[in-house]
């Protein structure tokens, strides 16, 4: 020790020192190893050239579709279908209390049995008759009465057996049958509802064929695409349509008018339901558009954004993404300037210490 001061002390600090130092090294070295993050390739955003087109939503419908009523009044004594349901032409798919019709029915054949009964005696006595006047028994005047009787008993007889053939008919509507093969869209009724003429049972439609139903602007008209620039996507799947027809007037709500697409009777097109929405692709000239890998997206709830590259990792922008043109990539409409370096990875853009391979 001289003047207070231990050497062994001194030396014993200094390596105490030394080792803390190496052992802050170590960690910060076993730090900087653990927070960094992937290193994520980035893509320039700027303008490509892409074919342009337009898409637009259409609603899938049937050609032939029948809204199904019953056509005398009663209760539903049954309903035999169901939503999904296929049914043959001529199946019965509800049955309604046929009693009044059945009385009615009764009621003109009892009618009918009885005027034919008064026309067959009528006639009995036009025939008797007609021997008394050859005989000179019975004045022309008294034949012409027999006749004129014999007459509206046929007359009467002959309305009878026609309301008869209606009773039959009507009593035949306590049946609802299918009009054609088809499947059942919706039911609109159940066991025990009161039917009534113009009252919706069910709806039913023909597998095939199918349109889809587009609208247009009315104040654009006159630029109305051809059939040869439309598509039809339905989900993964693509198809020409056969035909188009233009409405010829407009709604006076939306201000548009339906142009109708027949869809193909295969392919695809078997895959199509009515209600179904699809979209319309309108093919146009080539375009300069902002596009960048569909990867880079990163979608949450209604949310849509990209990590763009900064000094110290990524920062998450919101975008408004426009149309996909598939393996070309999506359209950004607003959110980046060009130029701007985006992660084509959002998801390894998204975690800690993530930043941009040079």
């Amino acid at each position: 020790m001289k003047n207070g001061f231990c050497i062994p002390c001194s030396f014993n600090a200094l390596k105490t020192a030394m080792t803390f130092a190496f052992l802050l090294g170590v960690a910060a070295a076993q730090a900087q190893s653990v927070n960094k993050g992937p290193e994520v390739k980035v893509i320039k955003a700027g303008q490509q050239s892409v074919a342009g087109f337009t898409e637009i939503d259409a609603t899938v419908e049937a050609v032939m579709q029948s809204t199904l009523s019953s056509q005398i009044s009663g209760r539903v004594i049954s309903l035999n279908v169901k939503a999904g349901d296929r049914v043959k032409a001529g199946q019965v798919l509800a049955t309604i209390d046929d009693r009044e019709t059945q009385t009615g029915l009764i009621r003109s054949q009892a009618q009918l049995n009885q005027s034919d009964a008064e026309m067959r005696q009528l006639q009995i006595v036009l025939k008797r008759t007609q021997e008394l006047k050859s005989q000179g028994f019975v004045s022309s005047a008294g034949l012409d009465l027999a006749d004129a009787q014999f007459k509206a008993a046929q007359a009467g007889r002959d309305s009878a057996s026609a309301a008869t053939a209606q009773a039959k008919v009507t009593q035949s509507f306590s049946k609802v049958t299918a009009p054609y093969d088809a499947w059942v869209l919706e039911t609109s009724a159940q066991a025990g509802d009161l039917a009534m003429p113009g009252r919706p049972l069910m709806t039913v439609y023909a597998p095939q064929p199918l349109r889809a139903v587009m609208q247009w602007p009315a104040s654009q008209k006159n630029t109305v695409p051809t059939l040869q620039n439309l598509q039809i996507l339905l989900g993964s799947e693509s198809m020409k349509p056969v035909s188009m027809q233009i409405m010829p007037s407009a709604d006076g709500v939306s201000q548009t008018i339906g142009i109708k697409l027949d869809l193909p009777r295969a392919g695809a097109a078997a895959l199509a339901a009515p209600g179904q929405i699809v979209r319309v692709r309108i093919a146009g000239s080539s375009q300069a558009k902002g596009l960048i890998p569909s990867t880079a997206i990163l979608r949450r709830g209604e949310i849509t954004a990209v990590y763009v590259a900064q000094d110290n990792g990524f920062a998450m922008k919101l975008v408004r993404l426009g149309a996909d043109h598939g393996s070309a990539g999506v359209e950004i409409w607003a959110g980046l300037k060009e130029g701007e370096l985006i992660a084509m990875d959002a998801v390894q853009a998204g975690m800690k210490g993530a930043h941009a391979a040079r």
